[in-house]
């Protein structure tokens, strides 16, 4: 199954169920369960369906906030020139950490 590494505070959010929008650099074709890892900690601690991928306009970056839970930026400050949208569904943390060892290159 694929994984998808992200960092704190964002993969608490999702797998609590408090996000849904994912706001990454590109799109996905990738869709269905999928892994979530924390950022830095080895660790496969949820997962969740990856519903769609779209890109993100500021209006909908304005209007969607209770999705993407980002609420300190404005969209002229986020990190990427096109940034996307990656909408998961049915998120939840596994009972035990699975641990995870990231491929190098």
């Amino acid at each position: 199954m694929k994984g998808l590494l992200i960092k704190e505070p964002w993969i608490s959010y999702i797998l609590n169920k408090e996000k849904t929008w994912e706001i990454r650099s590109s799109s996905t074709k990738i869709r269905g369960e999928i892994y979530l890892i924390r950022s830095g900690s080895s660790q496969i601690v949820g997962k969740a369906t990856l519903k769609d991928s779209f890109p993100l306009d500021e209006e909908a970056y304005i209007r969607y906030k209770n999705k993407h839970c980002i609420r300190d930026k404005s969209y002229e400050e986020l990190p990427y020139k096109k940034p996307h949208i990656w909408v998961f569904d049915n998120a939840c943390w596994l009972k035990e950490p699975i641990p995870y060892k990231h491929k190098v290159g």
